[in-house]
């Protein structure tokens, strides 16, 4: 029987997908968002039978590896699915493949990201019910669930209401959502379009003026490891220049740091200096003029301007609980005086 066993959780986001199974501390499994299915057009030049083409594809980590003949699809696009073919079969891998559970034994619980449309929602259900033959679904907005866990882990009896405002930042857009008594309230809802995908190519920027020897297939894939393992949020920028300056004029080099890269296709390994990009990449979001001409307005700003369209009498709450959610909020916070 279906209640019998552990509910299947899987947190489909922009740039990863997160799973696992109901009253684990953390995902079983977290791989990329991404598929790469086999190129019809090539296939059939080649010679070779498209007969198999439905079941030749591979997700996550696999598919980065796998462009050789395939075409490499992204199938969710700023929190919202845009490829259902691909989505389909990208649902099929982790169920089958990663989770290896039974669909027709397990309740599946999906998240959605906020103001999805009804009709997204709707084929969401239909390919759950129809091609996994799921016996329950529930398709739950990713920001309540954050603020769920962090109420659950808050010491204050006094939190436990699931009413505050969430600032969810992921890989392709970052939402400020107001949540009251588990309720999103949709109206009020703003968007920012800033997120971890801009800073990487922000920091690839950065080591593009500057001129690092990075090979062309390496250079995303190395903006993004620094960005997750260098970056960090000054608390003034000023600061942080004179600090970086006065670091470089004594050659200490505690600010600087190097970074080395194995090249995946000759494994030669590579320095690359990481600078000033180190508090520049989270700083768009505080001070987005410098990367984006479209929109200048910081995050705070946003944050407040949302709390204050919400109904008065949830003002106070709202201010009183603000929580971070997504991979792009969990870059740490360094005075001057921190490396």
């Amino acid at each position: 029987m279906a209640t019998s066993r552990p509910p299947a959780i899987i947190d489909n986001g922009t740039g990863y997908t997160k799973m696992g199974y109901a009253g684990n501390y953390q995902p079983n499994f977290i791989v990329p968002t991404v598929i790469s299915t086999i190129d019809e057009k090539k296939a059939t030049s080649a010679g070779k039978s498209t007969r198999v083409a439905d079941l030749d594809f591979y997700i996550g980590d696999e598919a980065m590896k796998k462009r050789s003949g395939y075409n490499i699809d992204y199938p969710i696009k700023h929190g919202t699915i845009r490829s259902w073919d691909n989505m389909e079969k990208f649902w099929q891998r982790c169920i089958f493949q990663y989770m290896r559970f039974d669909p027709e034994e397990h309740y599946v619980m999906l998240t959605e990201p906020p103001l999805n449309s009804p009709e997204n929602r709707e084929y969401t259900a239909e390919v759950m019910f129809e091609t996994f033959s799921v016996p329950g679904l529930y398709i739950a907005v990713q920001a309540v669930l954050a603020l769920c866990a962090a109420k659950l882990s808050s010491k204050n009896a006094e939190d436990a209401s699931v009413t505050g405002t969430v600032i969810d930042s992921g890989d392709g857009v970052t939402h400020i959502i107001p949540v009251v008594e588990g309720y999103v309230i949709g109206s009020c809802i703003k968007h920012i379009p800033l997120a971890g995908r801009d800073v990487t190519n922000f920091i690839l920027q950065f080591l593009r003026d500057r001129g690092e020897d990075i090979p062309s297939e390496d250079q995303l894939t190395v903006a993004r490891i620094i960005k997750e393992k260098y970056c960090y949020v000054c608390k003034d920028l000023i600061d942080e220049f004179k600090a970086y300056d006065a670091d470089q004029l004594a050659g200490t080099q505690e600010k600087f740091k190097t970074y080395k890269h194995k090249h995946k296709k000759t494994g030669k390994v590579y320095p690359v200096d990481v600078g000033y990009e180190r508090f520049l990449g989270p700083e768009i979001f505080f001070t987005p003029e410098m990367f984006s001409e479209q929109f200048a307005t910081p995050l705070a700003e946003v944050c407040d301007s949302t709390i204050l369209k919400c109904p008065i009498d949830t003002i106070r709450s709202l201010y009183k609980f603000i929580t971070l959610s997504g991979g792009s909020t969990m870059f740490k916070l360094c005075s001057t005086l921190a490396t």
